[in-house]
C-alpha cells in the first residue's frame, strides 16, 4: 500500500469516526435529502448538519445537488466502493511511522485560555490543520484561528482568500472559506466578489463611541 492509499484510508476513518455523520449516511442511503430534512431527522442545527455534510464530501462519501438556494445531498456510490476498495487493503499496510512532534509555542503566543489552546494542539501540527472537528464549539476556535492570518481594513479576492486557507490546510478549504463568511469571522460582498476581517465586538464598540 502506497501512503497516498494509507493518507486516504486515514481520512475515511477520520471523517467516519463520528455517530451524528454515520446516521447521515444510513439515511443519504434511503434518499436524498436536504440540509434542512436531515437536521430535523438527526435533531442537530443546520449548521452543524452542513460542517458535517461538508466533511463527508470531502472524503467523497456523499454528493452534492444545487436546487435554486438550497443544497440536496446523497449518498455516492462510487465513494462507497472506493472505501470498500481501500479497507481491503489494510493487511497491506506498513508499520505508522515515528511521529513528528509538533511545536506549540505559537498556540502559546496566541494568549488564548486553556480549552482554546488544547483545540488548536488536538487540530494542529506545526501550525497546519491535520483534521476537522466534529463539535461546532471545536470548529470555531479553528475558524477564530484562521481569521488571524487575515489583514483588517484589507480587500480579498476569493482567490487570495482561497490561498490563505490552503497554506494551513488543503483538503476542504471551500468549506472553511464559507464556514468563515456563515459564522461572522470574514465578510463577503454580494456576489462574492471581494472578502475582508469583520471587525471584532471591542472595535465595533468603540466605533459606535
Amino acid at each position: 500500500m502506497g501512503s497516498r492509499q494509507q493518507a486516504g484510508i486515514l481520512e475515511l476513518l477520520k471523517a467516519l469516526a463520528d455517530d451524528s455523520r454515520l446516521t447521515m449516511l444510513r439515511l443519504l442511503n434511503e434518499r436524498e435529502y436536504s440540509v434542512g430534512e436531515l437536521a430535523a431527522r438527526v435533531e442537530l442545527g443546520e449548521p452543524t448538519v452542513s460542517h458535517h455534510l461538508a466533511r463527508l464530501r470531502e472524503v467523497g462519501l456523499v454528493t452534492l445537488r444545487m436546487a435554486g438556494n438550497q443544497r440536496f445531498y446523497q449518498l455516492h456510490a462510487g465513494g462507497l466502493a472506493r472505501f470498500k476498495q481501500l479497507m481491503s487493503t489494510l493487511e497491506q499496510m506498513p508499520a505508522a511511522p515515528e511521529s513528528v512532534e509538533s511545536d506549540d509555542r505559537w498556540i502559546e503566543a496566541l494568549g488564548w485560555s486553556a480549552d482554546d489552546q488544547e483545540v488548536l494542539k488536538k487540530y494542529t501540527q506545526n501550525g497546519r490543520i491535520t483534521s476537522l472537528p466534529s463539535r461546532q464549539k471545536q470548529t470555531l476556535v479553528l475558524l477564530r484561528w484562521l481569521a488571524t492570518k487575515f489583514q483588517p481594513d484589507t480587500l480579498y479576492t476569493e482567490l487570495q482568500v482561497n490561498a490563505i486557507i490552503k497554506a494551513v490546510y488543503e483538503h476542504d478549504f471551500v468549506s472553511l472559506r464559507r464556514d468563515l463568511v456563515d459564522f461572522g469571522y470574514l465578510r463577503r460582498e454580494r456576489g462574492g466578489g471581494k472578502y475582508w476581517l469583520a471587525p471584532s465586538e471591542s472595535e465595533g464598540e468603540a466605533a459606535q463611541k
